[in-house]
């Protein structure tokens, strides 16, 4: 975490006036575990927003309600497959219907 930290510091340093977007990759199977996750790497690192993968099988992704609730992170991307064209924007009307 000391390392992810000391990577920000220098990039907000070398690159003050560019947009920056920082996504924390959280694996979908996690389950609960994943906001503790969400909350150590949001100690260290500006989070803008949150990709969660491996929503091809059984895992739902029900946790990331909580996470979004509780962190104010949106969403940016899901991962339904293994492949390049398995990742989709998050749309989050699609995603509640198949979570119901």
């Amino acid at each position: 975490m000391d390392e992810l930290n000391k990577i920000q510091k220098v990039i907000n340093k070398e690159m003050e006036e560019a947009d920056k977007e920082v996504l924390l990759v959280i694996d979908g199977t996690t389950g609960q575990n994943a906001i503790s996750q969400v909350k150590a790497f949001k100690e260290e690192a500006d989070i803008t927003g949150l990709v969660i993968t491996k929503l091809d099988g059984t895992a739902k992704g029900g946790v990331a309600i909580g996470i979004v609730n509780d962190n104010k992170i949106p969403i940016k991307f899901i991962g339904i497959g293994e492949g390049i064209d398995d990742m989709e924007v998050f749309n989050s009307e699609d995603f509640v219907k198949a979570i119901i």
